[in-house]
């Protein structure tokens, strides 16, 4: 999901982010395996990215909690999910043992945006100020809206405030400096 209208466009990050600790790497959610299809060690995968055309087979992606490596042998779509089968896994019994895994890329591995956008797992924890750089919170996370996505800030005093992710409100972005620049609205 792009958002071209704001100085900075944002991308849905391909699923859930994060990490506990500082200096661990980031996983990022690429789909969700959901149960085998037929005999042959085929399986349903729900699609979590905007870029499902990086899902190639002989690419390795890292399965489950766990982030054990595996590598696609096939990929095919079946709208609006992909089949894919799994190097090694050749029957439905096999397949069955990834039913409801999810599968991972870490963050360093993921292409680069073109300048001024962003997937959305860079901008949780940026510090969000005003227009007079005065702090309003923290990034906590963003809502996918039909509209335009909605940034969750966690104010200094605990409470939350949503910004749409509009160019009167969003009015810059900063992965370096660690900002986001916005101006509050008056909503009549």
């Amino acid at each position: 999901m792009s958002n071209k209208n704001i100085p900075g466009s944002i991308k849905k990050s391909p699923g859930k982010t994060g990490s506990p600790n500082p200096g661990e790497p980031v996983f990022l959610a690429i789909g969700l395996i959901r149960r085998p299809h037929g005999v042959w060690g085929e399986m349903t995968m729900e699609i979590l990215t905007d870029f499902p055309e990086r899902i190639k087979a002989g690419k390795r992606f890292l399965a489950g909690d766990d982030h054990q490596e595996i590598i696609i042998s096939s990929v095919r779509r079946k709208d609006p999910n992909l089949l894919i089968s799994i190097e090694g896994c050749e029957d439905r019994n096999s397949a069955d043992l990834f039913r409801n895994t999810i599968l991972y890329v870490q963050a360093d591995q993921i292409p680069p945006l073109p300048e001024g956008e962003y997937y959305h797992h860079q901008l949780i924890g940026l510090s969000v100020v005003d227009k007079e750089n005065n702090p309003l919170g923290i990034v906590e996370d963003i809502i996918e809206t039909p509209a335009n996505d909605v940034l969750i800030v966690k104010t200094l005093d605990k409470k939350e405030i949503l910004l749409p992710i509009i160019p009167s409100v969003v009015l810059r972005v900063s992965i370096d400096e660690g900002k986001v620049l916005v101006e509050l609205q008056e909503w009549e």
